[in-house]
């Protein structure tokens, strides 16, 4: 089976937020670890932040993370002034399609944004909904064994 995101960019500053705008999009779904955040430093890096609070402008954000750690989830809703939703379970749509409803919106107005096809990206096209794929926000530092399981999952990716 192959992925194939509505878009496939580096790094979150390359999205065109306008034309997702000009789109109709007004729901914005972000993966947390290796997406907006370091994974499992519960930090923001300075430019994300910014991002995330200008976007808060013109979108509803949110992240949809398939995170358990309770402690963890908890510090980084104390320095989100969004939802931050857990342990949703992608690439399952449930949890997704019920954030969605509670808030008054479609799918047609949501777009996925991730760092994993196999996660983020599956759960966007099961829910149908726009999607973008990521590099992570710290791939260069990444463990070697962690880049090269990112490599072989993104062999499921058609361009």
């Amino acid at each position: 089976m192959f992925i194939k995101p509505d878009y496939n960019v580096e790094k979150l500053e390359d999205i065109n937020f306008d034309e997702l705008k000009a789109k109709g999009k007004s729901v914005l779904l972000f993966d947390l670890d290796s997406t907006v955040m370091p994974s499992k430093t519960g930090c923001y890096l300075p430019e994300t932040k910014e991002l995330l609070s200008q976007l808060q402008k013109n979108f509803i954000v949110a992240i949809l993370s398939n995170n358990k750690n309770k402690d963890y989830i908890k510090k980084v809703r104390s320095i989100s002034n969004f939802a931050v939703i857990s342990n949703a379970a992608k690439p399952d749509t449930k949890v997704l399609k019920e954030y969605l409803q509670r808030i008054g919106k479609t799918h047609k107005d949501a777009v996925m944004i991730g760092d994993r096809p196999l996660t983020d990206i599956l759960c966007g096209k099961f829910a149908n909904i726009t999607t973008i794929l990521v590099d992570s926000i710290t791939k260069n530092s990444e463990p070697k064994i962690v880049r090269f399981i990112r490599k072989l999952e993104r062999l499921f990716i058609r361009k």
